[in-house]
């Protein structure tokens, strides 16, 4: 039996985060679920993602505007969605809802935040089982805490054309190893470390010329200009910038990399890797440890260490049969253990269970 749900996001900019979100509506639709969404006015969700999914704007100012926690909160119930989903701080701050009125109140949690602008939701969801433990030991209550990881997108059809097109803008030669790392530019994702790994590959390797392809933007990108200038590698870079459709460059690429800090708690680009059916190389993050087989479907090395970020990426560029056994395990696994319906059909359970007082 299809739950009308609610889903909440206070975002200005988009990220994996946003994208996640518009991933799971869209996939929750697909499956005959009535979603909807409530996110921030004027926002790039609302500008530019939400096309066929209802949804509502409102400004969502500030956690301490009065007004806005109403309004949010005001919307919430008169949706009268027996489940209320909220993403992130902002969101779930805004949201309340008192137990008992028909309302679950369903925080979403996808990264090592404080807890306490969560804690007076009536369940929690973590996409990883570690951080569902770490919430536990943070006092929120052992039997509303629920562990649903992250689907897959499925990878999109991109034309050969339409990559030779994208090489062509990005002025590729044939013997050009693209490695492709698609992110925002700000701390946890590593972008300092890789760039120092990169700037340590020789020029040549197995007959090709490595390139970076950074795609995304953000705060950290003049920091991230001036460190590739100072070491020598600018022009061997390619500033893609912030992309509305990824798929492009994920098919472009010869190799994804995933150099993300150890507080990184999932990360998507890992299971983008496999869908899009390329060799990953990633640092041990958190969710990597959780999720990866290191060796077996990912070449996997210490977070903030470019030499051995370095090491990695040689050794996979340098080894035909390695990348197609890291692609072939890859490419199982994100079948197997994050498909699109076992996920939503664990959401489906979920929600039915809560709905009725479980």
């Amino acid at each position: 039996m299809s739950m009308p749900s609610l889903h909440v996001i206070g975002s200005r900019e988009m990220g994996g985060a946003e994208r996640w979100f518009v991933r799971f509506l869209r996939a929750m639709q697909r499956a005959g679920e009535p979603v909807s969404a409530l996110v921030r006015s004027g926002g790039d969700l609302a500008s530019h993602h939400l096309a066929g999914l209802p949804a509502a704007e409102l400004p969502m100012r500030t956690v301490w505007d009065p007004l806005s926690r109403w309004q949010v909160s005001h919307h919430a119930r008169a949706s009268h969605a027996p489940i209320v989903q909220t993403y992130m701080g902002r969101a779930s701050r805004l949201t309340h809802l008192k137990p008992g009125r028909g309302q679950v109140h369903v925080a979403r949690l996808g990264g090592y935040y404080a807890l306490h602008p969560f804690r007076h939701a009536h369940a929690w969801i973590g996409n990883t089982q570690g951080l569902c433990d770490w919430m536990i030991q943070g006092g929120l209550p052992a039997n509303r805490v629920f562990h649903i990881t992250n689907f897959a997108d499925p990878a999109k059809a991109v034309p050969p054309e339409a990559v030779a097109a994208l090489r062509q803008q990005i002025d590729a030669r044939p013997e050009d190893w693209l490695i492709v790392h698609p992110g925002r530019f700000v701390r946890v994702k590593g972008h300092a470390t890789l760039l120092a790994a990169f700037a340590a590959l020789p020029a040549e390797i197995g007959g090709r010329r490595p390139r970076l392809v950074l795609v995304g933007d953000g705060p950290l990108r003049a920091e991230l200009e001036t460190q590739a200038r100072q070491s020598g590698i600018f022009e061997r870079i390619v500033w893609a910038g912030w992309q509305q459709d990824p798929a492009p460059w994920l098919a472009l690429a010869d190799m994804i990399a995933f150099p993300s800090r150890d507080e990184e708690t999932l990360g998507n680009v890992v299971l983008e890797a496999w869908a899009y059916g390329k060799p990953l190389v990633c640092t041990a993050f958190r969710g990597a440890r959780e999720i990866t087989a290191p060796g077996e479907d990912a070449w996997v090395v210490p977070c903030d260490d470019p030499p051995a970020l370095a090491e990695g990426l040689r050794t996979v560029i340098a080894d035909p049969a390695l990348q197609s056994a890291l692609v072939a395990a890859g490419s199982r696994k994100v079948v197997e253990s994050f498909g699109e319906a076992a996920i939503i059909g664990q959401y489906r359970s979920l929600y039915a269970q809560l709905a009725s007082g479980g």
